[in-house]
């Protein structure tokens, strides 16, 4: 195992198994990993709740007598599109279809070589990229806006607001790549994976999370969310994301 972090990764890992936990947190670390292990999807999402969303979680499929591994992803992409990486030890082809298909990145069977799995995070990483601000409880994106992505809420100028599932995960899409166009293809497809989706339906949430975050005065460019005619949208602040 060569390969080396550069900045600090943060992975939550969800499994029941207590020797898989050790393991797996044990492997990561001395990747150069910031590692967090739960023993359930309850804990897990409680994890998330006080901690703040991961960078990456990889969880386990089952996990009796509570919640499964693809209830913990569904619960979690509700407000987010975390990137997750199963791990099981079931191999059964419909289930590992159905699992890269609607909840995780990618998919490794116990048992499960250390190389291995370094090298699938760390691939995983590379074609994600990581978040562009520090993901912590509250995440600050500058002097006046801050998010809670698992609380689903907005702290702008010191008031807290309500967002929606969706127009909670749609602004985790646009901030993992801030100054960058993320696509209205990409994010129709990463919102709405299982059904048919169309711009306008995007357009009336955009709408939506747009008067809840920016300014009155911000006129009609905006001062978070940016238009690219044709290609999709921009997040920016007026300040630099931390330690992208």
């Amino acid at each position: 195992m060569t390969e080396t972090v550069e900045k600090p990764i943060n992975i939550l890992v969800v499994d029941d198994n207590a020797y898989t936990l050790r393991i797996v947190r044990h492997t990561l670390q001395q990747a150069g990993y910031n590692v967090s292990t739960v023993a359930s999807g309850e804990e897990g999402l409680e994890n998330i709740k006080e901690q703040g969303l991961p960078h990456l979680a990889i969880v386990d499929l089952h996990m009796p007598p509570g919640m499964s591994g693809f209830e913990f992803c569904r619960t979690v992409h509700q407000y987010s599109d975390l990137p997750i990486i199963m791990l099981t030890a079931v191999d059964d082809e419909n289930t590992v279809l159905e699992g890269l298909d609607k909840h995780a990145e990618d998919y490794i069977v116990k048992p499960f070589s250390p190389g291995e799995m370094v090298a699938r995070v760390g691939r995983l990483m590379r074609r994600i990229g990581s978040f562009a601000y520090p993901l912590t409880a509250l995440t600050r994106v500058d002097e006046r806006l801050q998010i809670d992505f698992p609380q689903r809420r907005a702290v702008v100028e010191g008031e807290s607001i309500m967002l929606t599932p969706t127009e909670t995960k749609l602004l985790y899409l646009l901030m993992r790549n801030a100054g960058q166009t993320v696509t209205t293809e990409f994010i129709l497809r990463r919102l709405w994976p299982n059904e048919a989706a169309f711009e306008d339906r995007l357009h009336v949430h955009l709408h939506r999370l747009r008067r809840k975050i920016e300014a009155k005065d911000d006129g009609d460019r905006g001062r978070y969310i940016l238009s690219e005619r044709g290609t999709g949208y921009i997040f920016q602040s007026h300040f630099e994301a931390a330690e992208k």
